[in-house]
């Protein structure tokens, strides 16, 4: 820039200096962050505590304004927070209001269509503009440096990690500053490789407990002249808990390392205590990781950027993982499908590949750039929208044996429940709804204690028809794919991963045949082979369980299994909620109350229900909740539908989601819970509440609680 034109810049400020007005802000407009400005980690405080009874004030992104921030200023760009020095290699510009910047810095805003000051919102009559060459940040990562406040409790371990060390051949990517490559294949390389076993043998059951295979047939006689149709298997399973010696290889402990992707909504509605609770939850997640563990985040607004490539949780990763995290500041709107474009990238760009992968998806908003479906409404015809916007392998029903699962999470009561819940299904992962705000971090609880304990992969379960005449008439799997022969006498689940001590459950029908000639007919075999995620070897057990049950000329009146009555109930209270579902999409709330209500009564004169079963108990309790949920139509638009879909999503893959507020140990304890996952969210809880008294731990249950709660 000539003198000529620095002159009349100065002359400029001089006659625009007085005219320079603090007009009020909205959450669209807030300005970044100043180094005056203490982190949402940092300002955590200001939620309910014993410890810390006052309350800052709140700004735009739900932080507390230091009394030196308008002084700050003067020495700190307010864009990347960095110092801003004559002669450090760094061009300065000052606006005509008066306010200084880096000059790249000033550019990049410009370019995404800033063009005011991110500081006074003056609007500016000359631009700076750069060309792309030269639109680079330089010298060290543009992260603003954190305060950790010495009550934070969670943040106990960030500040016994040892100091950093300069590492000339890593970049982190500033949220401000994002500079993301055409292709991201610039994950960091995993640790070697962790060989387990001393031979060839690709059968050892040892390097991964064994899984656990019961099968209960309905009746365990049925005379040899009668002839039973539609006769009901269950087939149990229960996934095993590693028995491998510790490794130092892999994260301290026997599990397999996880690669993780975090895609986190912090658009306009996310400001104040939901940001800083959603940033909380994210630092307990990183430092839940092990060195072994890789993790991106995806924060996404209006856009999408990524704020640094996948990187292993060593000490240093999860220090910069955090301040990228903590660099987060709320605005824009809501573009799910950028992000989800975008988390799927990572996963599919990587150059290196961990043996458990997932993303994590959090929104409380609808998705104002989402393509709409045929008529215009919030229904679940927008879910083709989504499945094409996730790689075909990504889907839990290609014939690829390596898909990437996706776990939603809907915060609040203006998320787009239906969306968020296509992606999960497509995916193979699960839809949470996060009703409340203190819930957030108890749900990523739960599911991270699951994706950090999986211990089988690619579980596939094979059913052979041995008596000559059978066929397989159903297999009740849930959304788990389910295949046949020509002539039915075969058939395979595709289960995928297990967590630790996971348990399915999947109902199998044929017609048993009149048989005169023997006393016992031999019903079915079943097979499970899977693979160590450690070691990769495939398993195969060496022996398969058959189902048998005698054929005696009389038997007395036959006594139901049940096991298998209980599973029953499982399936028609799911498709029950389906069904109401679907008439409370079309408006008729009146005919789905009428079809839960309809199901409580069946349910009810079951033997199982009247035995007392546990499980019979809590369907009935969570029916009665979705009654409650349909009451009316602002009810049920606000939490019902999202209630209902999460149930779903539990029931159909028998797999633990947040619900409501189901985090709170008084009410629904999670279904299909694993101890894992409970001994995560007691963490979350004792770490979130240690200045109190600490909630009741949750007990690990297969399914359900012993009674509902109570009205």
């Amino acid at each position: 820039m000539g003198g000529s034109k620095w002159r009349k810049v100065k002359l400029a400020l001089g006659l625009k200096l007085n005219t320079c007005l603090h007009e009020p802000r909205t959450i669209e407009d807030a300005p970044p962050l100043s180094a005056g400005r203490l982190s949402d980690a940092a300002s955590l405080s200001s939620l309910p505590s014993r410890r810390n009874p006052t309350t800052p004030t709140p700004s735009s992104s739900g932080l507390r304004l230091s009394k030196h921030s308008s002084k700050s200023f003067e020495r700190t760009c307010a864009i990347c927070l960095t110092s801003m020095k004559p002669g450090h290699g760094h061009a300065i510009f000052t606006a005509e209001c008066s306010h200084s910047f880096h000059f790249h810095c000033i550019t990049t805003n410009v370019k995404h269509g800033k063009r005011s000051c991110p500081v006074c919102r003056a609007k500016w009559k000359e631009i700076p503009l750069q060309s792309p060459v030269t639109d680079k940040p330089r010298g060290k990562p543009l992260l603003n440096n954190l305060s950790w406040p010495r009550d934070d409790t969670w943040l106990t371990v960030i500040r016994q990690l040892p100091p950093s060390r300069l590492v000339t051949n890593q970049h982190v990517s500033s949220f401000f500053h994002p500079v993301e490559p055409r292709v991201f294949d610039d994950d960091e390389r995993q640790l070697p490789d962790v060989t387990l076993s001393s031979g060839n043998d690709v059968t050892d059951d040892h390097s991964v407990g064994v899984m656990e295979v019961k099968t209960y047939p309905e009746v365990s006689a049925v005379p040899k002249s009668t002839f039973h149709n539609n006769f009901a298997v269950l087939i149990h399973l229960k996934a095993p808990v590693t028995t491998r010696p510790q490794l130092s290889g892999i994260n301290q402990t026997s599990r397999a390392p996880v690669d993780l992707v975090s895609v986190l909504d912090v658009s306009g509605s996310m400001a104040g205590s939901k940001l800083a609770l959603l940033k909380r939850a994210v630092g307990f997640v990183i430092q839940n990781l092990g060195p072994s563990d890789r993790l991106s985040v995806i924060a996404f607004s209006s856009t999408a950027r990524r704020l640094f490539a996948l990187r292993r949780m060593t000490d240093n990763g999860k220090r910069e993982a955090l301040q990228a995290v903590n660099s987060l500041r709320s605005n824009g709107g809501t573009n799910i499908v950028e992000a989800l474009k975008k988390g799927a990238k990572v996963m599919t760009d990587r150059k290196w590949k961990n043996p458990v992968c997932s993303i994590i998806l959090l929104s409380d908003g609808q998705d104002t750039y989402a393509l709409s479906s045929p008529s215009g409404t919030n229904t679940p015809n927008t879910s083709t929208d989504y499945q094409s916007l996730l790689p075909n392998f990504m889907h839990h029903d290609s014939a690829s044996d390596f898909h990437i699962p996706v776990h939603t999470f809907g915060f609040g009561v203006d998320h787009d429940s239906v969306s968020m819940h296509s992606i999960s299904e497509t995916s193979g992962g699960t839809f949470s709804f996060i009703e409340t705000e203190s819930s957030i971090q108890d749900a990523f609880a739960q599911c991270i204690g699951g994706i950090l304990s999986v211990v089988v992969q690619g579980l596939r379960v094979e059913i052979e028809c041995i008596d000559p005449v059978l066929q397989l008439i159903s297999i009740k799997s849930g959304n788990y794919r389910t295949s046949y022969t020509s002539d039915r006498r075969n058939g395979t689940i595709e289960v995928g991963d297990l967590y630790a001590e996971e348990e399915r459950d999947f109902l199998v029908t044929t017609d048993i045949p009149i048989d005169g000639s023997s006393d016992e007919t031999s019903l079915l075999k079943v097979r499970c082979i899977y693979k160590d995620p450690v070691s990769t070897h495939l398993v195969t057990p060496n022996s398969a369980t058959d189902v048998k049950i005698q054929r005696p000329v009389l038997t007395g009146q036959g006594v139901v299994s049940l096991e298998v009555d209980k599973q029953w109930n499982r399936i028609r209270s799911a498709e029950a909620m389906e069904e109401a579902r679907v008439a409370a999409e079309r408006g008729d709330l009146a005919a789905a109350v009428s079809v839960l209500e309809n199901c409580r009564k069946r349910l009810s004169e079951t033997i199982s229900a009247r035995a007392g079963d546990s499980l019979c108990l809590a369907l009935d309790a969570e029916l009665q909740e979705m009654q409650e949920r349909m009451a009316n139509r602002r009810v049920y638009e606000t939490t019902g539908r999202a209630y209902v879909l999460s149930g779903l999503s539990s029931h159909s893959w028998q797999r633990a989601t947040a619900r409501g507020d189901s985090m709170d140990s008084t009410g629904l304890l999670h279904a299909y819970q694993t101890p894992s996952m409970v001994d995560m969210v007691n963490r979350s809880q004792t770490m979130v509440f240690e200045s109190s008294s600490p909630r009741p731990s949750i007990r690990p249950s297969r399914s359900f609680p012993a009674r509902p709660r109570p009205r």
